[in-house]
C-alpha cells in the first residue's frame, strides 16, 4: 500500500512550500479565501488517483441550488466525509462539469474546523487550498476544563461569534455553504464518527435551501496517525446529490417524526435524519458506481 506522503511526497512539499494559510485562527480571519496556487496539486492527486467513470450524479440539483443562492436564497450542501481529500475532489469534478460546474466550485464556503489549520502543517495546507469560513467545533470543546482552560473558552466563543456575524455576511450572497454533518471524516473502527453533530440542526434552522451529497469510493483511507501515513488507492469516485429541499419542511418533518416515536431531543433528530438520508444515498449510489466501475475495468 502506498502512502499519500510516499506517492505525492513532490506534491505535498509544493503544497507545503506555496501555502500561506494562517497558522493562528483569530476572530479578525475565520474567513479564509481558497489558495489557488496550492489547490491544482490537489487536484493532481484526485486526478491521479481517480478512474474512469468518476464524476458527479444529479449535477443538475447542484445547478438548481446554485440559482436559488443567486437569486439572494442562503443555500447549503451537507457532504459525507470520508478523508481530506472529500472537498478536493468534489471540487475537481465540478470543474469538469458543463456550465456552471465551474462557477459552483467556486461558490463553495467550507465550515471547517480550528485544528485543520493549527494542529498539522500538512492538513492546514491542503484546507487552505479551498475557502473556508473558521469556527470552533463543539468538539474541540468537550475536553476543555472551565478553570484551566478559560482563557482558550474565551477564545473558542470569540471565534465562533465572529464566524456567524461573518456567515450573516455571506450566506446571502450567492455562497454555497459546505458543511460536513459527521464534523469529521468517518473512521471504521470508531462508529461515532458516522454520527451527526447536533449543532448542524442550527444551520438547518437558518438556512433556505439544503442538498445533500452522498459519497461513493475512495481514493484516500484514513488511518491513525499522520495524515502522511493515509494510504492511496485508485478507484471509481462519485457524488451523488440530491434534490434542493426547503430546509424548513425538512426540518419540520424531521421534528414531526421524531415527536411521533417519542423523541425527546428534537435538534439531534434533525441531523440524524440527514445522516440517515445520506447512508440510503449512499446505498443507492454504491449499486451505480459498481456499474461504472465494471466498465472501467473491462470485466
Amino acid at each position: 500500500m502506498e502512502t499519500l506522503g510516499g506517492k505525492f511526497k513532490d506534491n505535498v512539499r509544493d503544497a507545503l512550500r506555496l501555502s500561506k494559510v494562517a497558522a493562528v485562527v483569530t476572530e479578525q480571519n475565520v474567513y479564509q479565501e481558497g489558495d489557488e496556487h496550492v489547490l491544482p496539486h490537489l487536484h493532481t492527486m484526485v486526478k491521479t488517483l481517480a478512474l474512469p467513470g468518476s464524476g458527479i450524479s444529479g449535477f443538475e440539483h447542484l445547478k438548481d441550488l446554485l440559482g436559488k443562492a443567486r437569486a439572494g436564497h442562503s443555500c447549503l450542501l451537507f457532504l459525507e466525509h470520508y478523508s481530506n481529500l472529500d472537498l478536493s475532489a468534489f471540487h475537481y469534478f465540478l470543474g469538469k462539469e458543463p456550465a456552471p460546474g465551474k462557477d459552483i466550485a467556486d461558490a463553495l464556503v467550507a465550515i471547517a474546523g480550528i485544528k485543520l489549520n493549527e494542529e498539522n502543517p500538512v492538513v492546514a495546507a491542503f484546507t487552505g487550498a479551498h475557502t473556508r469560513l473558521v469556527i470552533y467545533p463543539s468538539r474541540g470543546l468537550a475536553h476543555l476544563d472551565p478553570v484551566k482552560d478559560h482563557a482558550e473558552i474565551v477564545r473558542s466563543n470569540s471565534i465562533n461569534r465572529a464566524a456567524m456575524k461573518t456567515l450573516l455576511d455571506i450566506k446571502r450572497k450567492g455562497k454555497l455553504i459546505l458543511v460536513f454533518p459527521s464534523g469529521t471524516r468517518y473512521r471504521p473502527w470508531d462508529p461515532s464518527t458516522k454520527k451527526g453533530v447536533r449543532e448542524i440542526d442550527s444551520y438547518v434552522k437558518s438556512f433556505d435551501y439544503m442538498c445533500l451529497v452522498a459519497i461513493n469510493g475512495e481514493i484516500l483511507h484514513v488511518r491513525q496517525g499522520d495524515m502522511m501515513d493515509d494510504f492511496v488507492s485508485e478507484d471509481v469516485i462519485r457524488f451523488t446529490a440530491g434534490p434542493a429541499q426547503s430546509c424548513t419542511e425538512f426540518r419540520n418533518a424531521a421534528k414531526a417524526k421524531a415527536e411521533a416515536a417519542g423523541i425527546e431531543d428534537k435538534k439531534q433528530a434533525v441531523v440524524d435524519t440527514i445522516m440517515e438520508r445520506l447512508d440510503e444515498m449512499h446505498i443507492a449510489a454504491e449499486a451505480e458506481r459498481k456499474q461504472y466501475f465494471t466498465g472501467c475495468c473491462g470485466a
